[in-house]
């Protein structure tokens, strides 16, 4: 037996024997992979399985061991996986037809559940697609294509996500973001009609906000007039004479043109008696 031993062929048999129950017992899972472990078909456990806000190191990947020859490992990818959709077509609220490229990011946060439902990664991203766009149809249909160019986008993308995070649940993963790459009209008609129709609009608009801004500034101008009349009211109050003294001055000057308001090719004589009333306040005693 121990000359058995010593015969290199025997040893090499030995030790590929022993190589080959190593590799069938131990497998090392990389921190970006999820092992689901599978025996006899069944599936028993799952080895770095993610768990949201877990440390880095303690998820368990490395070393693991399983029974040889009965045991199976199935990877699955524990990283944020991408989902795009090309030039899908929609309908907006406002009847315009629009084509669409965006994207979802998922993760598989249930391997077990997903290789039952969809067998892979992409076998989940064939299964989302279709359901992406509907959920997509259905939500920008909802809202006006203005909306998609303003801050409110951000809410239309998240009423998006909601609604395919609730599909993707039944094939054991989660929609991580979902976000619009680019929305635009058919070149044509549809697209010149869409853009007179935007320029109508800010149009209106503008004549809005100028109207308000006129009827703002006709109530400012009136509070201040009002004010003013008001002070005035209260200092001329005080001395009768001088106030219908200062407002026959303001008169003459305008009259005689004084302030510069009267031009010399159109200017007009007036003719008035020294007892005229209207010249009283310089027939007036001490002045």
């Amino acid at each position: 037996m121990s000359g058995l031993w010593k015969n290199p062929v025997t040893i090499g048999i030995a030790a590929l024997v022993l190589v080959i129950l190593a590799a069938a017992t131990f497998a090392i899972v990389p921190e970006t992979q999820q092992a689901v472990v599978y025996r006899l078909a069944q599936p028993i456990r799952v080895v770095n399985k993610y768990q949201a806000n877990q440390p880095i190191g303690s998820s368990g990947a490395g070393l693991i061991a399983r029974v040889p020859f009965l045991d199976r490992i199935t990877w699955v990818d524990k990283r944020v996986l991408d989902l795009d959709l090309e030039n899908t077509q929609v309908l907006s609220t406002d009847q315009l037809r629009l084509n669409v490229d965006a994207f979802a990011r998922f993760r598989v946060v249930d391997p077990r559940l997903m290789l039952a439902t969809a067998g892979s990664e992409e076998g989940v991203a064939n299964q989302l697609r279709p359901q992406f766009g509907s959920t997509l149809r259905n939500e920008l249909g909802k809202v006006r294509f203005a909306t998609l160019l303003t801050p409110e986008r951000g809410e239309v993308m998240d009423s998006i996500q909601r609604g395919l995070d609730r599909r993707a649940r039944q094939y054991g993963v989660e929609i991580v973001d979902v976000r619009i790459k680019q929305a635009e009209l058919p070149e044509g008609t549809p697209l010149e009609s869409a853009l007179r129709r935007m320029q109508t609009a800010r149009q209106q608009e503008a004549v809005t906000i100028a109207a308000e801004g006129q009827r703002q500034a006709r109530i400012v101008q009136a509070d201040a007039d009002a004010e003013a009349s008001r002070i005035y009211a209260e200092s001329f109050g005080k001395d009768a004479g001088f106030y219908d003294f200062y407002r026959a001055m303001q008169s003459y000057r305008r009259t005689f043109g004084a302030d510069g308001s009267t031009d010399e090719k159109g200017a007009t004589s007036i003719i008035l008696s020294p007892n005229n009333s209207y010249l009283r306040e310089f027939m007036a005693p001490g002045r």
